[in-house]
């Protein structure tokens, strides 16, 4: 669950293209903190995690995961590239060219 955490909180850090070092000041507490957390390495207590997500402009709901239903999703977004991929698929204005792109990943499955 940490791990979860942590990877939504890189996530939505990440969307905002906000550094840890601007997160950490924002939150009171070190950017190595953050990337502790980011990690999944240090928990995050409630506390943090409501200063966290304000400066994210998010909810500690939403950096929980209330809004997941299938259980394994929160470690997909821990799995390795999940950031990269889903700010690349972000950034694909056409909506042709983001169903190719799910073509290809849903072709690639093992």
């Amino acid at each position: 669950m940490d791990i979860a955490i942590g990877a939504r909180i890189r996530t939505r850090r990440e969307e905002l293209r906000i550094t840890q070092a601007q997160l950490a000041a924002g939150a009171g507490v070190t950017f190595q903190q953050i990337q502790k957390y980011e990690r999944g390495v240090n928990r995050v207590s409630a506390a943090r995690l409501l200063q966290i997500a304000t400066v994210l402009k998010s909810t500690g709901a939403a950096l929980l995961g209330e809004l997941e239903t299938a259980e394994g999703d929160e470690l997909a977004l821990a799995a390795p590239g999940v950031s990269e991929l889903l700010n690349a698929f972000r950034g694909i204005r056409s909506a042709d060219k983001r169903d190719a792109l799910l073509l290809v990943a849903k072709s690639l499955q093992d």
